[in-house]
């Protein structure tokens, strides 16, 4: 299994979906953005990947890595 970041971002038809890194078509649709992230977080801890959180405008509102850390905090 390849290990995919997940990013949650808006759906195209309304609400929003949780897609892998590369991914053309989304893991799951749900229709609130919590909803999204809630499930989002499980997938990457279980990948150990990162979590990317999208605003309705595509920004990128939050990053939480969740496997190797590039830059871990100190202390």
């Amino acid at each position: 299994m390849t290990i995919k970041n997940q990013h949650v971002t808006p759906h195209p038809s309304g609400g929003w979906q949780i897609k892998g890194a590369g991914n053309s078509r989304a893991t799951l649709k749900t229709a609130t953005q919590l909803e999204a992230v809630n499930r989002a977080t499980q997938i990457a801890q279980n990948q150990k990947s990162e979590l990317i959180i999208h605003r309705k405008n595509g920004q990128i509102r939050e990053k939480n890595s969740y496997g190797n850390d590039k830059f871990p905090p100190r202390g």
